[in-house]
């Protein structure tokens, strides 16, 4: 007969088997084990084990037996705290507390800039191609390991039609383009010209205004993106630059841009289709981060010879400092740009 004490000891060896300290990490505070689909209690410990975040797969068997956690336990991406018990290693998984993992979409980029980033994702599958120009809604994605870059990309394309469905049900009234990819083409300009949102309905106020009037909109980011594409140039805009001529060149090309020159967020899209309403016409840099805005061309030239004095006791330049974001409107003296 099985003595007191030695059920004592049994218990207690028992315990600390379960709840016991485990192995630490072998480089940082935990360790990313991934679990098989059907893999079945014995594969899980010996994965774990593989992985050092418990000492004995033969020992984890007998606990996932003995609390009936076995046949429960889920396959996923999992990431064990270092020193983590046999029990809090059971109960995670038990739990599917597969590990989270996201990627993020800065507003503004170009697709080919987004293929890039999900390129540069080891967790992610399969190839990439870029999607077409404007059609991704800048986000924070939640993905998972192993899911390929394709499918990632259809669902910001999914959340971008979406979003743009729903707003385009409810944008301002006669507003001077047609289909919602042109509202998209606009919105990816606004959100090139301005890095604060409490301005964005204002500048896209601007853009229409000059679209309602026949005005070109001589907008610099467009004349870059047919440069390169929506790379940085690596300077400021030239004059030989502006002078070429691309159907991006909105010096020389009256309306929109044929495509969109990026990929516009949510604040820029609702900016585009529904706008302030006002007669401004011009804007210009202000010095801290913002723009200043006029309706005639003599009031914008006040505004522009202010800045050009911040700009000269070397005040702060606008966002995207080399990106011409002004309007020329016969004032050539406002653009900031390189020598030919």
């Amino acid at each position: 007969m099985i003595s007191v004490a030695l059920i004592g000891v049994l218990a207690v060896a028992a315990g600390w088997m379960l709840e016991g300290p485990g192995p630490k990490a072998r480089n940082g505070a935990s360790t990313e084990v991934i679990l098989p689909q059907k893999a079945g209690v014995a594969k899980i410990a010996g994965a774990l084990g593989r992985a050092g975040v418990i000492r004995s797969p033969a020992i984890f068997v007998i606990a996932a037996e003995f609390t009936g956690a076995a046949p429960h336990l889920k396959a996923g991406d999992y990431v064990i705290r270092s020193g983590a018990s046999v029990a809090q290693i059971i109960r995670v998984i038990r739990s599917g507390a597969v590990a989270r993992r996201f990627v993020t979409i800065p507003e503004g980029l170009s697709s080919q800039a987004v293929a890039d980033i999900l390129a540069s994702r080891d967790d992610l599958t399969g190839p990439v191609d870029a999607a077409p120009e404007g059609s991704i809604l800048p986000e924070t994605y939640e993905v998972r390991r192993g899911e390929t870059r394709v499918a990632v990309t259809r669902r910001m394309q999914v959340a971008q039609a979406d979003l743009l469905a729903d707003l385009w049900t409810r944008r301002a009234e006669n507003l001077p383009f047609k289909t919602p990819d042109e509202a998209v083409t606009l919105a990816s300009i606004v959100e090139k010209e301005t890095a604060k949102a409490d301005e964005r309905p204002r500048i896209a106020a601007v853009f229409i205004n000059r679209l309602d009037k026949g005005m070109r909109l001589e907008t610099d980011p467009t004349v870059i993106y047919g440069l390169s594409g929506g790379l940085p140039l690596g300077h400021s805009l030239r004059v030989s630059e502006l002078a070429k001529r691309t159907p991006y060149n909105t010096y020389q090309v009256a309306g929109l841009p044929p495509t969109p020159i990026g990929n516009p967020g949510k604040a820029s899209l609702v900016a585009a289709l529904n706008p302030d309403k006002t007669n401004d016409l011009y804007f210009v840099a202000d010095g801290t981060g913002g723009h200043v805005f006029a309706s005639t061309l003599e009031e914008h030239a006040r505004n522009v010879a202010h800045w050009r004095t911040i700009e000269h006791q070397g005040g702060a330049m606008a966002p995207g400092a080399g990106i011409a974001d002004t309007f020329s409107g016969g004032v050539d003296a406002n653009k900031v740009r390189a020598p030919q």
